[in-house]
Order: C-alpha cells, then structure tokens, then sequence
C-alpha cells in the first residue's frame, strides 16, 4: 500500500509537471523522462520502495508535434557534451531529414584496427551519450558497424557486428535500456569513400549511432533500421 500511495501521488505529480512544460518551465526531455519513469513503474509494477524510486521504466512515446522541439534540445544537448570530440574530428553530429540524428565515429579513436574492444577514452564519449539519452526516453538507439574491405567479405561482416555489439552492450552498461537499443553491422557493404588509399579506408571503418524520436501512433517506425 504504501508503493501504492507513492506512485499515485507521483502520477499526479508528473501531470502537473506536464501541465507546467507547457508554459516552458520544464524541457520537452525532462518532461519525458520524468513521464517514461512513471510509466515504467506503472506498467512493469517496479517500484523501488527502499530507495524512493521508480525503476525498470518503459519507454514512452511524444506526440508528433513535440518532436522538433525534442530533437532540437537532444542536439544541443548532444554538441554541448561532445564539442572537445567534434574539435578533434572524432565525432559528428547532423540531422537528417526525418528528425533523427546521427553521430558518425571515427574508427580510429573507438577500436584498434582488427579488434572489437572498445578503447578507453571512448568510453568517456559513450558515457555522455548515455548520460544524455537517459534525459530522452522517447529515443530509439541503432548502432551500426561499417569495415573498410581489406580481409575477406565475412569476417568484415562480422567484426562490424561485433563492434557494434560493443557499443551497443556498452551504452547498456550505462544505463541505457536494452528495449531502446538496436545494433547491426554491414561489413564493407556500405564505404563513404574510396577503398584504394589509405585515407579512404580509414574513413570507412566506422560506428555510426542514429536517434530517432519514438513517435505516438508510429512507434514501429522508430526501430526500423536507418539505413
């Protein structure tokens, strides 16, 4: 009873907090994390008495002419946390058409050449993406893996696939929820330059990560792959 009462005084709370990001008090992500918490207490019935939090949330949906909004401050967000890695080339950020974003990772500050292990100062990347996503409920995560084509066909399959899963497991570890996370690898498949210099290859070993806004009514949609 008393998880009962807390989390029926925390949904009226977080409707009253909705009420409020409409005046501009709140930002559309702290609205919607504080939502998707409640939601996920709500219909995973995980409710953290001891601690006086709500775990295990669910992931939640924004409507569809809140979607700019949210996207704009993901971004800025996002450029804020990474403006040291988009200094040094070792990040991109852009937006695409369709509102989603996509970080383009430089192969040669994520993983050492022929390896799947995620190099330490990635990580401190990888934790403030996280840190960020964590504010963003509403947000589908694909990790994709792309290989230059030196080696054979399958085994550039397979370790794009396997740093992908990296990532993926990573960001994981953080806090982000697996029900957000997609991952894929299409080997040398996919090169966004060319393969015959060096400088080429170096380009298309890469980790791409997209976000793309789960969208009320069209959720299927945000966990197609992007590419």
């Amino acid at each position: 009873m008393k998880n009962f009462r807390t989390l029926s005084i925390s949904i009226c709370c977080v409707l009253t907090l909705g009420a409020c990001a409409t005046d501009d008090s709140l930002t559309r992500g702290q609205a919607g994390a504080a939502v998707g918490a409640v939601a996920g207490a709500v219909f995973g019935h995980q409710v953290d008495g001891d601690k006086g939090r709500y775990v295990g949330a669910v992931v939640g949906a924004i409507a569809g002419n809140a979607v700019g909004r949210y996207m704009d401050e993901q971004q800025q967000e996002l450029e804020r946390e990474l403006s040291a890695e988009q200094a040094a080339e070792e990040i991109s950020i852009s937006r695409l058409p369709d509102n989603s974003l996509k970080l383009n990772v430089s192969n040669e500050v994520s993983f050492d050449f022929d390896s799947a292990a995620i190099k330490v100062g990635f990580r401190d990347s990888l934790n403030k993406v996280a840190g960020i996503l964590a504010d963003y409920p509403s947000t589908a995560v694909h990790i994709i893996g792309h290989t230059d084509s030196v080696g054979t066909e399958q085994y550039n399959q397979q370790l794009s696939e396997r740093r992908a899963g990296s990532v993926k497991s990573y960001l994981l570890s953080q806090g982000v929820q697996s029900s957000r996370a997609r991952q894929q690898g299409y080997g040398e498949t996919m090169p966004i330059a060319t393969n015959a210099t060096e400088m080429g290859r170096e380009r298309n070993r890469r980790v791409e990560i997209y976000l793309k806004p789960i969208v009320q009514g069209n959720e299927t949609e945000a966990f197609r792959s992007p590419v």
